[in-house]
């Protein structure tokens, strides 16, 4: 891995924290991700699962996790499995973990080979009334692909039928929207390898760059600083492509006047981070630009002071939807008839701001968390609001990563990179 170690102690309080969850007698089973094909001997570049990473720090495939807390064999109670490794495998793909390193890299003492998982498995299984499978239950999956958690509850529940079974993901959604400090460190040390990312691409545009030319720039300084590289495919939208809000292509040429909508972050020991900023292609917004720019960026910053504990997301995103229409009204972008005559399913607003202001961020960009529930401290959401002018040419975002804090004082984990008009110009024209 190209990141520094991190702390077993974080994996060690996170297994703790989810045995306490779990019911008598059972115990639950954590799957790494298949490592996907792309044709012919080609694969992709391998991604760990997140819950099973989360849980105990192993990041490498044909790792396989059990939690059985009231196993009669204390020595049962957290188990890893590994692939064993030797000198073939050392030579023609690296170093994988020993037994030795994958405890100390997980704080897990017992740890086994994967080729021994059917016999153990069978053992724990006769000892338990209850397994925990770790379905994809977020709310927004939409997964087709069949993964190794799916193809392991297939081959489980024809093997034990008579057991009881239950789900993993509502334990984790509340478990992992919680962050521990050290995981804050880990998204702070991901947001700073942003921030030297974007300070790259500030002195680097100038009319005629290649918005794929951004993207090299981003790349570059992440893998430098030790990132796994983007944290998710980055949007480098110029001119009108901002308006599009998934764009990815990333092939344009970036004109003189445009602006360009940068949505890119870091990734760093599997914790993302999602920015959002707005630039002009010449270093200088024109008058009409820095008008929305700012709108938007106020929204952005009254948004920012309502992230705090007890709020709840729906009602949020309501009040948001205030503070944006008052900013479109002063733009000239809606009328008080338009806001009179909306439709309340559909706001106004929404012909300029159609997504959402905040999601959970943390191992996933779009990370777990249970939007009905309030908020509390040591959520990290998002705040990404915008405006999107196809008419004129032009659309802005602005998105930081803010740490929800129990004294009610939001913490910007984004508050190095630069946001100010005065401050981007002046890095620009350096």
């Amino acid at each position: 891995m190209k990141y520094h170690p991190i702390d077993p102690k974080l994996f060690i309080k996170n297994r703790k924290n989810f045995m306490a969850k779990m019911k008598p007698s059972s115990l639950a089973v954590f799957n790494s991700n298949d490592i996907f094909t792309t044709g012919a001997d080609s694969t992709m570049p391998f991604k760990q699962h997140r819950d099973i990473f989360y849980l105990s720090g192993a990041d490498q495939e044909n790792t396989i996790l059990v939690l059985f807390p009231d196993s009669p064999d204390p020595a049962h109670r957290e188990v890893l499995f590994v692939t064993e490794t030797n000198e073939h495998i050392a030579i023609w793909e690296g170093e994988k973990l020993t037994k030795e390193r994958a405890t100390e890299v997980s704080g897990i003492k017992t740890v086994y080979w994967l080729n021994d998982f059917d016999k153990k498995f069978f053992e724990m299984m006769t000892q338990c009334d209850t397994i925990y499978f770790n379905t994809n239950e977020h709310y927004r999956q939409a997964v087709e692909m069949e993964s190794r958690e799916d193809r392991f509850i297939k081959k489980t529940k024809a093997q034990y039928p008579a057991h009881n079974y239950a789900k993993s993901a509502p334990i984790l959604q509340r478990l992992r929207a919680v962050k521990d400090q050290i995981e804050i460190d880990l998204l702070q040390q991901a947001c700073d390898i942003t921030n030297t990312g974007f300070r790259r691409v500030l002195e680097f545009t100038k009319p005629g760059v290649m918005e794929f030319d951004l993207e090299a720039e981003f790349l570059h300084e992440f893998i430098r600083r030790r990132s796994d590289g983007f944290a998710y495919t980055p949007i480098i939208a110029s001119g009108n492509n901002a308006n599009v809000l998934h764009y990815i292509e990333n092939n344009q040429e970036c004109k003189d006047g445009d602006l360009i909508l940068i949505d890119a972050g870091a990734q760093y020991a599997n914790y993302a981070s999602d920015m959002s900023r707005t630039i002009p292609v010449n270093g200088r917004y024109t008058d009409r630009q820095k008008d929305v720019y700012n709108a938007v960026l106020r929204v952005k910053n009254e948004a920012t002071k309502m992230l705090v504990p007890g709020t709840l997301w729906k009602e949020y995103h309501v009040e948001v939807g205030k503070i944006m229409t008052s900013e479109l009204i002063g733009l000239g972008l809606l009328d008080k008839t338009d806001v009179q005559n909306e439709n309340p399913d559909w706001p106004a607003y929404k012909k300029y701001f159609m997504h959402g202001t905040s999601h959970h961020m943390g191992l996933d960009t779009h990370d777990y968390g249970i939007l009905w529930e309030p908020m509390q401290a040591g959520n990290v959401f998002t705040v990404e609001p915008g405006i999107y002018l196809p008419e004129e040419g032009f659309g802005i975002r602005l998105e930081d990563d803010v740490v929800i804090n129990s004294s009610g004082e939001p913490f910007n984990l984004m508050r190095d990179i630069p946001i100010e008009i005065e401050e981007i110009e002046d890095l620009m024209n350096k």
